[in-house]
């Protein structure tokens, strides 16, 4: 029993794969192409224990192809470069039977690495799996994502790990030897968070731990092994991404329990508090703004104090500050007006500062009008004055178009009664 149960039971054909329906199923998009063995080069996209690696054995096999494997934590260019010398003998060109390249890992792989392997998958030397629990749109260099099929694995759901619990419990030998009982899974499940990998590792804790042969599984049994459930989350990964999209749109979509889920799964996960803060206080300017501007103070602040003070006590004002910019009233109009300005930027070049406007330190730059025109707006009633501060060729341009909330209103009143008509406000 030295090999872990998950190698121990590892699947060998279709039949014996548990999961991804959806792709090796009776209809799935893979079935017929992997039975009749003529397979693009694909790559594998899903979380960890989603049976990627397994699939791509029982590809090679059922195709009766010559399989070679790497991992792209151990291999560099040179392993590439002699998998594939050894490909072009053992297969033909474009056949049915071209070798199978299987990379585990293959967003570790650098640009380079991946290089490497473009012109065996394009001359068809060799047919190309690659496994990767990160997006590939990311981590798949464009050249070499084009000449592949992506597939995506789902995590494993309910029916399927109990699936696999049975069968390990009627095909391997050590747990035929015990009399084991599944009164309650949820405790398996929940901890497995998906991963088959996992849940079969764990399942295998609790049986070795018990000294019986006679063993009743229960929640209880299961957490006393499995003293905490580690997170799934990888803060260089997709999921980091993910999650902190999830965080943002939930403040945007003022929905305070949505953020503090989210917000949780980040604590939990171990993620960097000032990363946490510096996301709402973006999200205090972009999608709060001037609706309320006392958000980016307490964003500021919040910033501030967790990096002062850390974990554990920083979750409870970063859960503050959630609540607060989620409850908060929405405008996104300080953010739509600098793209606004910077789109008009990039298409108009660097017009001149009209000469009123500028700065004149030295006496020739005031023998030559600069600043002479400028009306100071202090010198005037309510301290107004009507002036022109664009250049000539995009007078009149608006950028500025105050959000429907009760302060942004006032706002846009306050601009109606100085600017009248000039910039539809």
């Amino acid at each position: 029993m030295n090999e872990p149960l998950a190698e121990r039971i590892r699947p060998k054909t279709l039949e014996d794969y548990v999961s991804q329906h959806h792709l090796v199923g009776e209809k799935g998009s893979l079935t017929q192409q992997i039975k009749k063995g003529i397979l693009p080069s694909l790559i594998l996209w899903g979380p960890p224990g989603t049976g990627k690696t397994t699939l791509a054995n029982i590809i090679a096999n059922t195709s009766g192809r010559p399989f070679y494997a790497l991992s792209a934590i151990s291999s560099g260019v040179k392993d590439i470069r002699d998998v594939i010398d050894k490909a072009k003998q053992s297969g033909g060109l474009f056949t049915t039977k071209n070798p199978i390249l299987f990379i585990d890992e293959i967003h570790r792989f650098s640009k380079s690495q991946q290089d490497s392997l473009l012109g065996a998958v394009e001359k068809g030397w060799v047919t190309l799996i690659g496994a990767t629990t990160e997006n590939p749109s990311f981590e798949v260099i464009p050249a070499l994502l084009s000449r592949c099929q992506v597939y995506i694995l789902n995590p494993f759901g309910k029916q399927d790990l109990e699936a696999l619990l049975h069968r390990a419990m009627k095909q391997d030998d050590y747990l035929k030897s015990k009399n084991i009982e599944l009164k309650e899974t949820e405790a398996l499940l929940k901890l497995s968070g998906g991963d088959g990998r996992k849940l079969l590792n764990i399942f295998e804790l609790v049986i070795s731990s018990e000294s019986g042969d006679q063993i009743t599984i229960t929640n209880d049994l299961v957490l006393s092994k499995v003293q905490k459930n580690t997170v799934l989350y990888d803060k260089t990964g997709e999921q980091h991404y993910d999650i902190i999209s999830a965080f943002i749109k939930s403040i945007r979509g003022s929905d305070p329990n949505g953020a503090v889920y989210w917000l949780a799964r980040m604590i939990e996960g171990g993620e960097d508090v000032k990363f946490i803060a510096r996301r709402m206080l973006i999200a205090a300017s972009e999608d709060i703004g001037n609706a309320n501007p006392t958000a980016l103070v307490m964003a500021n602040t919040t910033f501030q104090a967790v990096t002062t003070i850390g974990y554990p006590e920083a979750r409870i004002l970063l859960s503050q500050c959630a609540i607060y910019l989620a409850t908060s009233p929405k405008s996104n109009a300080s953010y739509m007006a600098i793209n606004r300005a910077q789109q008009l930027v990039k298409e108009t070049g660097d017009l001149s500062v009209p000469i009123g406007l500028r700065n004149a330190p030295t006496k020739l730059m005031k023998d030559l009008g600069y600043g002479q025109e400028y009306k100071y707006a202090h010198d005037y009633q309510n301290n107004f004055v009507e002036e022109e501060f664009l250049p000539d060729s995009i007078k009149g341009s608006s950028f500025y178009k105050p959000g429907n909330n009760q302060r942004e209103n006032a706002l846009k009143e306050f601009l109606k009664n100085r600017w009248k008509s000039k910039y539809d406000f």
